[in-house]
């Protein structure tokens, strides 16, 4: 395992669509080890493929809740209801936050490492980082959809 270098502002990887995945490959397993090490150590919630540069359909997410750890490979929301805006940041944008509006609940539909799909039902802290990174996998930005951005006094 290794942590990965996270992609910044203005790189043209953060822009892209990713592929999608077509075979869960023990490099892939490993590539996820890495993106969960890497958001770990840059004490982010959730963290997206083509963050650190690679061009796949993979997400990982802590939200610190009874979920725990959520590895997904070619995450899709087949599922979306209500709306709330609250505070979103990301690694990609150190030092920038703002007011964002997403769905209030989530109904997400992936694979696990182990091949095995899954949907997951999600609202709060977990549905804004899963719609949060999907974004991420087609070239969508926080930035893009900021209502208003806070103040770096008002993030604490």
């Amino acid at each position: 395992m290794a942590i990965r270098v996270i992609r910044k502002t203005g790189d043209p990887v953060l822009r892209r669509v990713s592929r999608e995945v077509k075979n869960i490959t023990p490099q892939l397993i490993n590539l996820l080890e890495d993106m969960v090490e890497t958001m770990y150590d840059s004490e982010g919630v959730g963290l997206a493929a083509p963050q650190i540069g690679v061009n796949k359909r993979l997400i990982v997410i802590d939200a610190q809740d009874e979920v725990g750890l959520l590895k997904l490979i070619n995450p899709e929301i087949v599922g979306r209801e209500g709306k709330e805006i609250s505070i979103e940041g990301c690694l990609s944008f150190p030092g920038i936050a703002g007011e964002v509006e997403r769905e209030k609940t989530v109904k997400v539909r992936a694979l696990t490492p182990e091949g095995k799909s899954v949907e997951i039902c999600a609202s709060g802290l977990l549905a804004r980082a899963l719609q949060h990174e999907i974004d991420h996998l087609d070239g969508i930005l926080f930035v893009d959809n900021v209502i208003r951005f806070i103040e770096s006094e008002e993030k604490e």
